[in-house]
C-alpha cells in the first residue's frame, strides 16, 4: 500500500539550549496515498466557510479563526484510524550532542530518523515530505532516505522531498497539529482560543495529552528517554 507522510518541527532551536522541561518537536502526518485529494478537498471547504485562506499555522490562531481551526480537529477525527499524527518530542536538557559529533543538524536527523522508522511497516511503500529548512550538509535528506530503507528493507522509502510548507496544506496541516502539543508540553500558551484547541481535540482522542505508548495509532506521542531505562 501507497503511504504519504507529512513532517514539520517546532523550535528546533532548543536542540542545543539545555533548557529543562522544554521540549523541541518534530511531527508527522500519515496517510493513505489515495485520500490525499479527499483531505485537501476537505481543508478547503473549511476555508470556504470559515474565510480563512492564510497560511494554516498555531501560531496564526486567533479568536476570529477558532471555528476555521475547531473544524481541522473534527476532519482529521472524521477519518478515524485512515488519518494518524506521531510527533517525538525531545527535552532540551537532556540532549548531549557528543553523541552527535558535537553537531546539533546531524543530531536533528537522527531524530528524524526515530521518528519515522518505528511507524514504517513491511510491504509498504512511504513517500514523505518535509518543510525546506537550509541545511549545512545538503545531503541530510538522501542519507536519510537511505538509512531508513537500509533498516526497513521489506518496505519501500520512494523518496523524501523538501517542500515550501506555504505551498503545502498537508504539512500546514502537521504544523497546526504539532503546534497544539508543543503547547500542551512546553505550557505554551495562555490564549483562550488555543486553549480551547487544545481541550477539543483532548476530548475527541478521550485523553488528555501526554506521551503515549508506542501502540497508540490515532495521535501518538513519543517522548523519548535520552536518560536511558525501560
Amino acid at each position: 500500500m501507497d503511504f504519504e507522510v507529512y513532517c514539520d518541527e517546532s523550535r528546533q532551536d532548543l536542540i542545543a539550549k539545555k533548557q529543562s522541561g522544554q521540549y523541541f518537536m518534530i511531527g508527522s502526518l500519515w496517510l493513505p496515498a489515495d485520500i490525499r485529494e479527499d483531505v485537501k478537498a476537505g481543508i478547503a471547504q473549511l476555508r470556504q466557510k470559515h474565510k480563512v485562506w492564510g497560511e494554516i499555522k498555531w501560531s496564526k490562531i486567533s479568536p476570529s479563526k477558532k471555528d476555521f481551526y475547531l473544524g481541522l480537529v473534527d476532519l482529521f477525527i472524521s477519518y478515524q484510524d485512515k488519518l494518524r499524527f506521531r510527533c517525538i518530542a525531545i527535552e532540551s536538557s537532556k540532549v548531549d550532542l557528543g553523541w552527535h559529533n558535537h553537531d546539533k543538524e546531524l543530531g536533528f536527523y537522527k531524530f528524524y530518523y526515530q521518528l519515522l522508522h518505528h511507524w514504517i511497516l513491511d510491504l509498504n511503500t512511504y513517500t514523505i515530505f518535509c518543510d525546506t529548512k537550509t541545511n549545512r550538509d545538503p545531503s541530510r535528506l538522501k542519507v536519510l532516505s537511505e538509512c531508513l530503507s537500509n533498516a526497513n528493507l521489506t518496505a519501500k522509502i520512494g523518496f523524501i522531498q523538501a517542500l515550501p510548507s506555504h505551498q503545502v496544506a498537508l504539512i500546514q496541516f502537521t504544523d497546526f497539529l504539532l503546534g497544539i502539543v508543543s503547547a500542551k508540553m512546553n505550557d505554551g500558551t495562555k490564549r483562550q482560543a488555543k486553549l480551547e484547541i487544545i481541550y477539543h481535540l483532548e476530548q475527541e482522542l478521550h485523553h488528555k495529552l501526554r506521551p503515549t505508548v508506542q501502540r497508540e495509532e490515532k495521535f501518538n506521542i513519543f517522548k523519548i528517554r535520552l536518560e536511558g531505562g525501560w
